[in-house]
């Protein structure tokens, strides 16, 4: 039976906005300041994207959050594939909120920056790979 063609939409939105996190994470070293916070909170949006398209995908419903544990739990479960990935891109929920405000954390460095985005877009990469080709966004 071909899929719904509503959840193939909704999915691509989500991978859609997901990739858009992609490239402001990977621009952000860039701009005329770099903006390595900014980097690394844009990495964490793309990974929770990315899984909330995985579990679009599979029509497993998600409260919304940004803690990646609460939705990597199940996604796992889905595909115990994806556990590598979905394991290594927990350290970004810090991200969500961690250094978005002033407060008592050192801002991220460069480095770390550079990290998240690796994290992040490995972890899409390996869920692109699992869902069918017409889900991809264009």
């Amino acid at each position: 039976m071909p899929p719904d063609p509503l959840v193939v939409q909704e999915t691509r939105a989500w991978l859609a906005k997901a990739d858009e996190d992609l490239s402001a994470s990977e621009l952000c070293p860039h701009a005329r300041r770099s903006l390595p916070a900014t980097a690394t909170y844009h990495a964490q949006q793309a990974a929770e994207k990315v899984i909330k398209a995985w579990l679009t995908w599979h029509g497993l419903t998600f409260r919304k959050t940004h803690h990646l544990i609460e939705i990597a739990e199940p996604s796992l479960a889905l595909d115990p594939t994806l556990r590598e990935p979905l394991q290594a891109a927990l350290v970004l929920s810090q991200y969500a909120w961690k250094h978005r405000y002033p407060g008592e954390w050192a801002a991220p460095s460069k480095a770390e920056a550079t990290e998240a985005l690796t994290l992040a877009q490995r972890l899409y990469r390996a869920i692109l790979d699992r869902l069918p080709s017409d889900v991809a966004p264009g």
